[in-house]
């Protein structure tokens, strides 16, 4: 896994935000990691966080810059600077815009730039409406060559009945398989 060079992209679940970062982390031991952040990531103070300490843990541990801007993440394509793309946690609106090819953001361009290349970009879902306005975008996408999903699974069944989470401590052997042209099995857990 040493020479692997990996972009890990982080939208704006901000409750989920600490889970991926713990990924983040345990990832930037083994690989070439670069960090990648929407702009509400790279801008927005939350209860979950304060965005210059997202931004400080990120460059620490990547040792880089984190791309945060369209203009930042469009060389990612023709420079082709990454085997694989995480992008977790991935909203429902990040979801929907790659699903119909819309690219206004860091990450949506950092997607499509990494997909121009045939190359494994791996969705950790994390969205309230996965289950109601999101699902079509799911099956788009579960349909779409070189995009592999983390496992996910109902967060809160009771109090959000349509909300999706992926199981971030399956990121990494997600990935891993990704590179093999395999989605993980079982998708839904």
């Amino acid at each position: 896994m040493k020479d692997l060079k990996v972009g890990y992209a982080f939208c704006g679940s901000f409750c989920t935000l600490n889970k991926s970062f713990s990924i983040f982390e345990e990832l930037s031991k083994k690989v070439d990691i670069t960090p990648i952040m929407s702009n509400i990531v790279y801008t927005t103070d939350t209860r979950f966080g304060l965005c210059e300490d997202f931004i400080n843990k990120a460059e620490t541990l990547s040792g880089k810059k984190i791309i945060h801007t369209i203009k930042q993440a469009e060389p990612i394509g023709p420079k082709s600077l990454f085997d694989i793309l995480i992008i977790a946690p991935c909203t429902g609106n990040t979801l929907a815009k790659i699903a119909l090819g819309i690219t206004d953001s860091s990450v949506t361009m950092a997607a499509k730039a990494h997909l121009r290349n045939q190359k494994p970009l791996v969705i950790g879902l994390a969205t309230n409406d996965a289950l109601s306005a999101s699902a079509k975008n799911i099956g788009i996408l579960l349909n779409t060559k070189n995009i592999y999903f983390v496992p996910i699974k109902q967060d809160d069944p009771e109090n959000k009945s349509t909300s999706l989470i992926c199981d971030f401590t399956k990121i990494e052997q997600t990935a891993l398989m990704a590179l093999e042209n395999k989605q993980i099995q079982p998708i839904y857990y």
